[in-house]
């Protein structure tokens, strides 16, 4: 009994990083779904071109891996920048089907502008604490994993915040709930727009940096990511923001128990088809809610 709990704490441990991971990729989904009203299917691929803007800078000169991650950062924002005013506002009269193809496109773009900038050989990024474990009885975790941990948990806790208390917050939420009032009542839309794909590309970066040590940096680095991170969105709902992590959370805790005591191979897939069974019976997610248009 004592063996089997230890089992049951280590798999959930390790499912939070996991599920850190999955949040801060669909908290960049969400943030630009609920200002821009576009699905960002390019989030992992824009998130791995950063994350391989990073390893460069570390093995091509020396940098360290902090003052490489922070660079990292700046060609994400510049990239979410880049991205709003020249594509994002160019198609803001397009239809919503339109929309989400362009961004289908612009993962097309940032796999062949990888490897045309990186080469095309896998790299290796290690990891932010090397070596040492935290141990709490028969549970043992990584200082790495727990900064990983720490890592997601802050930042969605920082970002709610600010989101709830601030006036950039107050202004993003107003534009989540209808642009063109908000547009009236002077919020800057244009300016929460661009700030909200800068914070997803952010996003993205943090999540693909947190995830690489674990394999090679390749143009597939975020895939598995990119597909959690919008299933996690898909069941916590699009109408909140701490839906998508409560979400990515979930999936990251059942993905492990799944592929542990079900099956290694299959686990995975179960869960896509216990996520899919669950939409039927409540199609708006975890925390949506219907809506409903007053004619």
């Amino acid at each position: 009994m004592g063996n089997e709990l230890a089992t049951i704490l280590q798999l959930f441990v390790r499912s939070l990083e996991t599920g850190s991971v999955y949040a801060l990729a669909a908290l960049g989904i969400v943030i630009v779904f609920r200002t821009s009203f576009i699905m960002h299917f390019a989030q992992g691929s824009m998130g791995m071109f950063s994350t391989f803007a990073v390893t460069y800078l570390l093995t091509s000169y020396s940098l360290p891996l902090w003052a490489s991650t922070l660079a990292g950062i700046g060609v994400a924002i510049a990239f979410g920048f880049l991205v709003d005013f020249f594509i994002v506002r160019r198609i803001k009269n397009a239809s919503h089907v339109a929309k989400e193809i362009i961004t289908l496109g612009l993962i097309m773009i940032f796999l062949g502008f990888a490897p045309m900038v990186f080469g095309v050989d896998p790299l290796q990024l290690p990891r932010f604490i090397t070596s040492g474990d935290l141990t709490f009885g028969s549970v043992a975790i990584s200082y790495n994993s727990l900064l990983n941990i720490c890592t997601g948990i802050v930042i969605t806790i920082v970002l709610f915040y600010v989101l709830q208390k601030t006036k950039m917050g107050l202004a993003v939420r107003t534009t989540a709930s209808n642009e063109s009032t908000a547009r009236l009542m002077g919020v800057p839309t244009r300016t929460v727009t661009m700030v909200a794909w800068a914070l997803a590309g952010v996003l993205g970066l943090l999540s693909g940096v947190m995830i690489a040590p674990t394999t090679t940096v390749t143009t597939t680095l975020m895939n598995a990511v990119q597909v959690n991170a919008l299933f996690a969105c898909v069941l916590g709902g699009f109408q909140t923001f701490y839906g998508p992590v409560l979400g990515a959370y979930i999936m990251g805790v059942a993905n492990n128990f799944l592929r542990y005591y079900v099956s290694s191979v299959w686990g995975e897939q179960i869960l896509y088809l216990l996520i899919l069974i669950f939409l039927i019976i409540r199609p708006n997610g975890l925390i949506g809610k219907k809506l409903v248009k007053k004619v």
